[in-house]
């Protein structure tokens, strides 16, 4: 049996598309204790906002730009 660094290894070498599909089905693994509507219409946001970045309909910003915005409007 691999280790879990191994394992994590392996699967970041996959392409990108593989990874996000691997994602997906590991968060869908995932036991919730919460509401299944609510866990629903989350995940429905996300698939949604996925979807928008990997069209194009919207920019991503670097997350260290990002955290830049959220001090700025902090100060």
């Amino acid at each position: 049996m691999k280790s879990i660094e191994e394992l994590t290894e392996e699967l970041l070498s996959l392409p990108s598309a593989s990874r996000a599909l691997l994602a997906e089905k590991l968060v869908e693994s995932l036991e919730f204790d919460t509401d299944p509507a609510i866990q629903s219409t989350w995940i429905a946001v996300a698939k949604r906002r996925r979807n928008e970045v990997r069209n194009g309909s919207i920019q991503t910003i670097d997350g260290d730009e990002a955290l830049a915005q959220v001090r700025q409007l902090l100060e």
